[in-house]
């Protein structure tokens, strides 16, 4: 059973975000705050703390051993704009946004194989009568 931790509102661009979510993503959780240990990226602590959620979710809820955990899915999106104006030359204002980021991690426990789909067995062609 998977365990979901939601991280809403942090103040950095998706755009920024998704780079550092891509460095983690389909690894056991214990590789993941690794490299986000050393990652110079500003985003990096809000996907580790994001991670940290959701493996001890999954330790308490669902009683998964933290040496198990893999991370199935890690997405970000954005998040609500905040519109702000800036001074601009004789007296006028210009209209910014600061663009907020939501993270979602799901990590999961269990190994899942996928089934390889086996070839279809085609019957024996029936020898023709003559």
């Amino acid at each position: 059973m998977p365990s979901i931790a939601n991280q809403k509102g942090i103040r950095i661009s998706p755009r920024k975000v998704a780079v550092v979510a891509s460095l983690v993503r389909g690894r056991s959780v214990e590789d993941a705050l690794t490299i986000l240990d050393f990652t110079p990226r500003r985003a990096a602590l809000p996907v580790k703390e994001a991670i940290k959620s959701a493996a001890a979710n999954a330790e308490h809820n669902h009683s998964y051993k933290p040496g198990t955990l893999e991370i199935t899915e890690i997405s970000v999106t954005s998040g609500p704009r905040l519109k702000r104006y800036i001074p601009a030359a004789r007296g006028r204002a210009r209209r910014f946004q600061r663009k907020t980021s939501h993270i979602r991690v799901v990590v999961d426990g269990e190994k899942r194989e996928i089934k390889k789909t086996s070839e279809r067995k085609v019957p024996a062609a029936k020898k023709e009568t003559e």
